[in-house]
């Protein structure tokens, strides 16, 4: 019998997904994944099990049958739970309305582009960035225009005046990422003020990844976008359960938009996937209410590691760096190594340590590896000193 049917090759699926760009970041932990006694650190996860205060408020949730389908949006609780968040922390009076669950910051990110841009819109983004979300913008067919932060000796800095030069009468969104992944960096309030004033001008949407916002060494919160806007500006923030309260694989996030956008995102949520599930809400209830004890646990650890970290790349003179604002990222690079996925790729062999190469968050990025350091004290410890036995002086 004839085969009647052709063999699949790359010519059936769609040219966006064949000209998606590489993740060398993915790359490098694919290449680690199959060698023995790997200390991986190339991803964003923390050693901390999400917290059972957490976890007991999703059983219960379950145990009391709430696995059904609940509300696109979210369910209400948990809107007004956000509500109340933003309010106590933040001291912002943010509706209800404006509050949209998600099932991920991921999905958050994709909501905005879908309901934002259409194929060839001109997209601003500020580099180093998440790859993930650079992604997102080629999955959307924007045209993407880089804007590369500053960068000296490992320190890093955002020109506002070559970000505004940068965007044209056909620049659409603005895309930043405050604090910053993968360089701790944060955006400070005048900067933020300005941008705002800039963009309310020339009606610009501005997306602001703000998924590391509690995950600072001073001060309670970094400045927020919302500081700036009314009601009705545009602007979108994401945000996500994942890092402050070690939440990673359970996929829950929020977005905080304008009025006007309430029925769009609802409709993009009830046709992509029906809306997050009910009793993972639960948990976000419970993180929101009563979490800033374990957020506290998490810096303490994070503040000793980076520490660590700041002591022994000093012992090399070879290590440029700058200890980072917030996030649980050491974003380094080394004297003489150009090459980091090269690099990377030599301390899986011959350290046994995965970290993220600096590429992956854009060109700006290259020769730069992003070490995580949300893990314990004894791990970070041995890979640090794995690393410098690789690039002794």
């Amino acid at each position: 019998m004839s085969d009647r049917h052709p063999k699949t090759d790359p010519s059936h699926f769609s040219p966006v997904m064949r000209d998606l760009s590489v993740n060398p970041g993915a790359e490098i932990m694919r290449y680690a994944a199959v060698k023995p006694d790997i200390i991986s650190l190339a991803q964003g996860d923390s050693d901390f099990g999400t917290p059972d205060f957490i976890c007991d408020a999703v059983t219960k949730a379950m145990k009391q049958g709430l696995t059904h389908y609940g509300p696109p949006l979210g369910i209400p609780e948990l809107r007004q739970e956000l509500s109340d968040y933003y309010k106590r922390i933040y001291g912002l009076d943010i509706g209800v309305e404006r509050m949209f669950v998600t099932g991920s910051g991921s999905k958050a990110m994709n909501f905005c582009l879908k309901a934002l841009v259409e194929k060839d819109d001109e997209v601003i983004a500020v580099t180093p960035i998440w790859k993930n979300l650079l992604s997102s913008l080629e999955l959307a067919q924007c045209r993407i225009t880089d804007v590369p932060m500053d960068q000296e000796n490992g320190d890093w800095s955002l020109d506002l005046d070559k970000l505004m030069d940068a965007c044209t009468a056909k620049t659409k969104l603005i895309l930043i990422t405050s604090p910053s992944n993968p360089s701790g960096w944060i955006m400070q309030r005048d900067q933020i003020k300005a941008l705002m004033n800039f963009a309310r001008e020339r009606g610009i949407w501005i997306i602001s990844d703000e998924v590391y916002s509690r995950t600072v060494y001073e001060g309670r919160y970094a400045p927020s976008f919302l500081e700036f806007a009314t009601d009705d500006d545009l602007l979108f923030v994401v945000n996500s359960f994942s890092k402050t309260w070690a939440m990673t694989g359970w996929r829950l996030g929020w977005l905080v938009g304008p009025r006007a956008a309430h029925d769009y995102i609802r409709d993009i949520a009830l046709y992509d996937y029906m809306g997050p599930p009910p009793f993972i809400q639960h948990g976000g209830i419970a993180a929101l209410r009563d979490g800033e004890g374990f957020l506290k646990t998490q810096i303490d650890l994070w503040k000793r590691n980076r520490q660590t970290l700041q002591d022994g790349f000093a012992q090399s003179n070879r290590i440029l760096s700058t200890p980072p604002e917030s996030s649980f990222y050491y974003f380094f690079k080394v004297d003489g190594e150009p090459d980091d996925i090269a690099l990377a790729r030599r301390f899986v062999d011959e350290a046994g340590v995965s970290l993220a190469p600096g590429c992956a968050f854009g060109k700006v990025g290259t020769g730069y590896l992003r070490f995580c350091y949300a893990v314990s004290e004894e791990k970070v410890a041995t890979a640090l000193d794995r690393i410098l036995s690789v690039i002794k002086d």
